[in-house]
């Protein structure tokens, strides 16, 4: 069997430009800042194997780059679990994206990043956490599906966290 050059992927964006027609493309994923913790390890290795009671927060931050209709969008995670009166873990994940906007109209620039490109960035950023929480010897927890419509109208509501998308 011959070896063949090493051919990569052509990037579809070397001339910064995304697809023709599309509102919105993941550029690029990051993990921007994780921490976690078990302040009570190895006290609970006993129990580590229960589902403590957890709760989770999220928020979702946009942010324009210098680039024309380039956003940087960050999700937000934290969970909180504990077991009785002890916490268990507190995990915090910022999971990134770099999006491109395509040609939309200026009152769904806002929606577009605060709703879909965190539920692009979603299911990574779930599958970061239960595996950090994993690893640390306690059973992943399932974070349920988010509804990021109903967090952005909260949010709008209550004119806090998902705000107006910084330019």
């Amino acid at each position: 069997m011959a070896d063949a050059p090493f051919q990569p992927v052509s990037d579809p964006f070397s001339a910064g430009q995304p697809p023709a027609g599309t509102p919105l493309t993941v550029v690029a994923q990051f993990l921007k800042d994780m921490s976690f913790e078990s302040p009570n390890m190895p006290a609970l290795l006993e129990h580590a194997g229960r589902i403590p009671q957890g709760l989770i927060k999220v928020d979702v931050n946009a942010r324009k780059m210098p680039e024309e209709r380039r956003y940087e969008v960050v999700l937000s995670l934290r969970a909180e679990a504990r077991h009785q009166d002890q916490v268990a873990y507190i995990v915090e994940l910022q999971y990134g994206g770099l999006f491109q906007l395509g040609p939309v109209a200026a009152n769904i620039t806002e929606p577009l990043l605060l709703i879909e490109a965190p539920r692009l960035l979603f299911p990574f950023a779930r599958e970061i956490v239960a595996n950090t929480i994993q690893q640390a010897g306690f059973r992943a927890m399932l974070i349920h599906p988010i509804d990021f419509a109903l967090h952005y109208r909260e949010q709008r509501a209550a004119g806090a966290g998902a705000g107006p998308v910084a330019n």
